[in-house]
């Protein structure tokens, strides 16, 4: 028997590389996967020597379990009839889970009790063929399986399987790799490095590094050949701003009794400035700026969640409140005393579960249509998020009247009735408002029409007719 581990905490940890908190559906996977092809079934032995995920699957599943690609995760659950099918198991049923083994998790990921017994309760397997797909993928990353030919996959040898030394992490050598994988290192961090500041202390840490164990070879840079081009829209002068608030931020990371940020930040909607007093989350890159997502008052005076775009931020310095700070909210003092602070993992979670980077507003369907020759080309086999999947003209109706106010389903409905069948349609779970939703469906005119939500539509209407308007010549004299 070659996977023999049980399903630890640290285990799942090792296996979701570090990130249990938003992974442990995945990990749970994966050490199931693992146990089935090298535990005591042993199915390595058992399936064809060059493997397909669609032999893996009919065996992981029950006969008639749904195996449409294109099906959501509603859908399979809908159409799985057989309730002993793995897609239906909880993780509890999985194998035996102890308070000691959840209380561990907690430890691990800084998730809250309450987030936990949310996941516990939904079934790992219940997800689309493309995640399980994924997951092959990352067991050979991890180094449990081997890729001969493009989707197929093949099994290791009991002598090079990967050996797990926990609980001990064993700290990565930058001398046990090659010269040329280190240059490839210095260029990417180099491309990247605004993202965190001290990575430019990384980066010239790896040159005095090559420097001192080759320096002959150091001199001889090869060509640079491949280049990121990560859109960044600030000012050195405000880069240098930002690099300040992000050091001040992570020292509350650093040091826990450093509760709460209190701070000033320009609101463009209304043209004014609002102070805030939040507890900082987590920092996000995302489309030519870096974001704070924060709980606490926000702008309107709510408690709740919030992104602030940090070059945004008024404040000469960020003032740092200790927990025992009377301007510090009651609902944040309460929430810090009971141990249950939000947690980065919160924020991934929601992230996946809708499309929209303001992951606290409300989710809405949408659905999409795309000429088939533009869908093939430049929609088709993307990613933008795991709930953006193509969708058959024939079910639409269906999605329409479970997920779509009834108000607005007959326009709708009427809509559709207009549009070619043979065309493509996908749907996905969209943030309400959101701006990079907004300006991405922006960037598909005019091949890519919305059907819903009707808001977005007659908006994307409304600014064709005005930009329409640019280009007309002006024929009165």
């Amino acid at each position: 028997m070659n996977f023999f581990y049980p399903a630890t905490p640290q285990i799942l940890h090792w296996l979701a590389a570090g990130q249990l908190g938003n992974r442990l559906h995945r990990s749970v996977r994966l050490w199931v996967i693992l146990t089935k092809l090298y535990g005591e079934e042993n199915w390595i032995e058992e399936l064809p020597r060059n493997f397909t995920y669609s032999q893996l699957r009919d065996r992981l599943f029950k006969y008639n379990h749904p195996k449409i690609e294109t099906l959501t995760i509603p859908d399979i659950n809908a159409q799985c009839p057989d309730k002993t099918c793995i897609c239906h198991q909880t993780t509890g049923q999985i194998f035996p889970i102890t308070p000691q083994w959840q209380e561990e998790i907690i430890k691990l990921t800084g998730i809250t009790e309450e987030y936990l017994q949310d996941l516990l309760k939904q079934p790992p397997f219940a997800t689309v063929h493309r995640s399980l797909r994924d997951d092959l993928k990352q067991l050979a990353r991890l180094g449990w399986l081997e890729v001969p030919h493009k989707g197929q996959y093949q099994g290791i040898s009991k002598s090079k399987l990967p050996q797990l030394n926990l609980p001990t992490v064993t700290q990565p050598s930058f001398i046990q790799i090659s010269l040329a994988q280190t240059w490839e290192i210095i260029h990417t961090l180099e491309s990247i490095a605004f993202i965190k500041p001290n990575l430019d202390i990384i980066v010239q840490n790896l040159w005095e590094q090559m420097f001192h164990t080759s320096p002959t070879e150091t001199s001889q840079q090869p060509e640079k050949r491949i280049f990121i081009h990560l859109d960044y829209i600030l000012s050195d002068e405000k880069q240098d701003e930002v690099d300040n608030y992000q050091e001040q931020i992570e020292q509350i990371w650093r040091n826990p009794s450093l509760g709460v940020l209190r701070f000033k930040v320009n609101i463009p909607r209304t043209e004014t400035k609002a102070e805030v007093i939040v507890y900082p989350v987590c920092i996000h890159y995302s489309r030519r700026a870096k974001y704070l997502s924060a709980y606490g008052r926000d702008p309107d005076g709510n408690i709740g969640w919030h992104n602030y775009r940090l070059d945004r931020i008024t404040s000469k310095k960020l003032q740092i409140l200790s927990w025992g700070d009377p301007a510090i909210p009651p609902e944040l003092q309460k929430m810090w005393y009971n141990g249950q602070l939000p947690t980065p993992g919160q924020v991934e979670a929601e992230l996946e579960t809708a499309w929209g980077f303001n992951f606290y507003l409300e989710r809405e369907l949408l659905i999409m249509r795309f000429p088939k020759h533009f869908a093939r080309w430049y929609v088709d086999n993307t990613r933008r998020h795991q709930s953006f999947q193509p969708i058959h003209y024939t079910n639409i109706t269906k999605l329409i009247t479970e997920h779509i106010p009834k108000t607005q389903q007959q326009q709708i409905l009427e809509i559709l009735k207009q549009k070619s069948p043979s065309d493509a349609y996908y749907t996905a779970w969209i943030r309400t408002e959101d701006i990079n939703v907004l300006m991405r469906l922006r960037e598909w005119r005019p091949k890519g029409e919305v059907i819903a939500p009707l808001s977005i539509r007659e908006k994307l209407k409304q600014e064709c007719l005005e930009e329409l308007g640019n280009y007309e010549l002006n024929q009165s004299r």
